[in-house]
């Protein structure tokens, strides 16, 4: 399997590009995030993915490693293929999509033309664990009040508590109970400690 490409860039369009490597021309499938990235007519690495299907073969190009997993996660949803992944990445970010899904933002998802609601929940249930695991995305951080986990942490630093240990224990209460206000917080940490 062709895993990256080290070449120069010969041709540099919105979609596609073609990297010269030892005078074999290579043409890679790109979203228009790694199209804004990529310098012109330079040498370049590009991480790739290769995608077969019965009637073809297309090599797909990715400015960072990053994007060519969120790449491959998105493909292995059942409805989404590689255009549509193609699509996603080039209407979003991977730190975006990354936040999109970890969050559960459906409307965000389904925003990408070709993305209805039940592809969307489907990206979200099949990815979410997947996402948060590989990428360490705190999931707290995720919460509408992680600015009172911020303020309860710094309330129980003045009391004399570990941050550590308090900063676990906020966690697991901002994830059990999300719309806890900061008192509600600071009252379940100080019963725990």
């Amino acid at each position: 399997m062709i895993t990256q490409i080290r070449g120069r860039l010969v041709e540099k369009n919105p979609t596609d590009v073609v990297v010269d490597c030892s005078g074999v021309g290579y043409l890679l499938h790109i979203s228009l995030n790694t199209y804004a990235a990529l310098p012109e007519g330079e040498n370049v690495v590009l991480y790739t993915h290769l995608s077969v299907r019965e009637d073809a073969h297309t090599l797909f190009g990715f400015i960072s490693k990053t994007e060519r997993a969120i790449f491959k996660f998105l493909i292995s949803v059942s409805g989404v293929g590689p255009s549509i992944a193609r699509t996603m990445l080039s209407s979003m970010t991977s730190e975006e999509i990354q936040q999109a899904i970890a969050s559960e933002n459906v409307a965000v998802i389904q925003s990408v033309k070709g993305i209805g609601a039940k592809t969307a929940q489907r990206v979200i249930v099949d990815l979410k664990d997947k996402i948060v695991k590989t990428f360490d995305i705190d999931e707290v951080s995720l919460s509408p009040s992680n600015t009172n986990k911020g303020e309860a942490l710094s309330a129980l630093e003045v009391l004399g508590f570990q941050r550590k240990q308090s900063d676990k224990l906020v966690a697991a209460i901002v994830k059990e109970y999300p719309n806890a206000t900061l008192e509600q917080i600071i009252k379940l940490a100080l019963k725990s400690l």
